[in-house]
């Protein structure tokens, strides 16, 4: 499932959670989100979600939040992937 940088940005609180390297977080994110690594994340999602709440991924350009995503639904998870990832929100807020 998917969710773009506008309709994201409309919901209240949203669990946002970055998953490219601590390095490129540090650089920039989008304020209020986590920085969980994408291995970390794929290899023990239960740590770090819960189900039956609703989470919003991504990555730099939304490819592989995309298909991490869809692992995480198939293991009965409710998370999004946001389309164009960091590049698109950085882009919408320069």
């Amino acid at each position: 499932m998917n969710i773009s940088v506008e309709e994201l940005l409309n919901l209240s609180n949203p669990k946002i959670i970055d998953i490219r390297m601590n390095e490129n977080y540090n650089k920039g994110h989008i304020p209020g989100s986590i920085n969980i690594a994408y291995n970390n994340l794929l290899m023990n999602p239960s740590k770090y979600l819960k189900k039956g709440e609703n989470y919003y991924i991504y990555c730099n350009h939304g490819r592989t939040s995309k298909g991490l995503c869809s692992v995480l639904n198939s293991l009965g998870y409710h998370v999004y992937s946001i389309n164009g990832g960091y590049e698109s929100w950085a882009a919408r807020n320069i």
